[in-house]
């Protein structure tokens, strides 16, 4: 099969795109043909050797996948041969990656693709999605009514927030760097949205939210700690999902005066469990239409190292060319 995949950690330089023998699915595994993956911020690092993690030699990149069911290995009951599926949580902690053209893939990470979705739609959302609705639902415990500021609402996970916010009734504004960014957070959903450059954001959002905001997603990877706990309500709670090696100072008397809250959260370490409970949500939702992934570009598996280094340029270097996710298709 052919497959994207690398020997060493390195640059995207260091990612091939060639043969390698299809996986044989084992016990509990589903053997899927692979239509659609995506790239994410996190595949980046674990290529690059940035998070260490033991990986399979050779290794295949790429967390999320769309596709069909070809074949189940022994004990697997959810799933059939034909059936279209989504999942993520791949190439994560030992196990292989998506980019090829099969995948071997334990079941209780798979999900069902429901009809009039399209695998480019189910792969887009898979991780982005999945981490959204755990910050929401599972550590923010949002409510309808209450206000959420996405600070960076036009990149994968940003897009997500501010959809399944307002689809669980919160109020959602959120900042972005161009005109193009501000507009698409409104039709993402956001009531309200703020250059992030502006002199004067921190006023337009104290117009926006005079008590202060009940959640604060923080999308950037060097918050400033000060402008997110001075925007707060008293009992607000920060969202932290990116900035693995940021070090910026925190005022813990105004957080701890507030009665603040801080949840991090890396997705790949939620259990099987709860990633599941967030599928039935976006399992739904897609198929309502009333949540729609990003998708910035559709490119052959065989750019592989091109997606990445497009993706590093925008995570690490916020080069601004990239808005939503990169897709790319085996065949």
């Amino acid at each position: 099969m052919k497959a994207a995949y690398i020997e060493q950690t390195g640059p995207p330089e260091n990612i091939r795109y060639g043969e390698l023998p299809p996986p044989t699915p084992g016990p509990g595994q589903v053997l899927v043909k692979v239509r659609a993956v995506a790239v994410n911020p996190i595949d980046t690092y674990i290529r690059a050797g940035m998070v260490p993690m033991p990986l399979p030699k050779p290794y295949i990149v790429g967390c999320d996948l769309a596709g069909q069911v070809e074949a189940v290995g022994p004990g697997v009951s959810r799933v059939k041969p034909g059936d279209r599926v989504w999942g993520s949580n791949q190439g994560l902690l030992g196990r292989q990656g998506t980019f090829a053209e099969y995948a071997a893939v334990e079941e209780r990470w798979l999900y069902p693709t429901p009809a009039g979705v399209a695998d480019e739609q189910a792969a887009a959302t898979a991780l982005v999605g999945i981490t959204a609705h755990l910050g929401l639902v599972r550590d923010a415990a949002i409510k309808p009514g209450q206000r959420l500021l996405v600070n960076g609402g036009s990149g994968g996970v940003g897009t997500m927030v501010i959809q399944m916010a307002a689809l669980l009734g919160a109020r959602v504004a959120a900042t972005a760097g161009s005109p193009q960014k501000l507009a698409l957070c409104r039709e993402m959903g956001a009531e309200l949205a703020l250059d992030y450059h502006a002199p004067d954001l921190d006023a337009q959002l104290k117009a926006w939210a005079p008590e202060g905001v009940n959640v604060w997603w923080e999308c950037a990877r060097e918050p400033d700690f000060d402008r997110v706990v001075s925007a707060l309500a008293s009992r607000g709670c920060m969202i932290l999902m990116a900035g693995r090696a940021a070090r910026p100072p925190f005022p813990v008397g105004p957080f701890y005066v507030k009665g603040c809250s801080l949840r991090g959260f890396a997705m790949f370490n939620a259990t099987a469990e709860e990633q599941e409970l967030c599928a039935r949500d976006i399992g739904r939702w897609l198929a309502e239409g009333r949540l729609r992934p990003r998708i910035d570009r559709v490119l052959p598996l065989a750019e592989a190292a091109a997606a990445h280094r497009l993706q590093e340029e925008n995570t690490l270097r916020q080069a601004g060319t990239l808005t939503g996710k990169i897709v790319l298709r085996p065949s």
